[in-house]
């Protein structure tokens, strides 16, 4: 993809929103979240439905209803995050936009970067992605870049490093 630490940036292009998104493979990343996420109550409701016949209304009226959410939930919510996610990286700070019923937009100084770490769980590793999580001297914790190439999160990550070993400072 070529994203990697832009050039720095003045204070009208650090109230932008960030310029890259997660790779297109972060959907698949979230539709997998989604289904496995609702399978456990997909099956803990399908085996009401199947062993209690005196409230078989209720349980199929349950089911249809826990069915429509996780479809909602698989076709909505990937597209939708993948829309509104965003993350950016310069010499100067690391800024993001998250989120899909309440968005956020963070602004990390690099000055304030403890740690930069990059995370692959199995479904993540299986689609060639990772998340970068840069720790801060914040309350408000760490911004996480996720759903990035592994090639882009490495590059990130390398840049990143750099970058804060050479800015003065104790990142408190």
């Amino acid at each position: 993809m070529g994203e990697t630490i832009d050039e720095p940036t003045d204070l009208a292009a650090a109230l932008k929103s960030p310029a890259h998104r997660p790779s297109p493979r972060a959907r698949t990343l979230w539709l997998i979240h989604s289904v496995l996420g609702s399978l456990p109550f997909l099956v803990a409701v399908g085996a009401w439905w199947w062993f209690d016949e005196e409230r078989r209304t209720w349980s199929t009226w349950a089911l249809a209803a826990l069915a429509v959410i996780t479809l909602v939930d698989m076709v909505v919510v990937p597209r939708w995050r993948y829309a509104v996610h965003r993350w950016e990286c310069s010499p100067t700070a690391v800024f993001t936009r998250t989120g899909w019923w309440t968005q956020e937009r963070r602004v990390a100084p690099i000055s304030r970067v403890q740690t930069v770490d990059l995370e692959r769980g199995p479904i993540a590793r299986m689609l060639g992605l990772a998340t970068v999580t840069v720790t801060t001297a914040s309350s408000a914790g760490a911004v996480e870049l996720e759903g990035l190439d592994l090639e882009t999160a490495e590059r990130v990550v390398a840049d990143l490093t750099r970058i804060t070993d050479q800015t003065p400072g104790d990142a408190t």
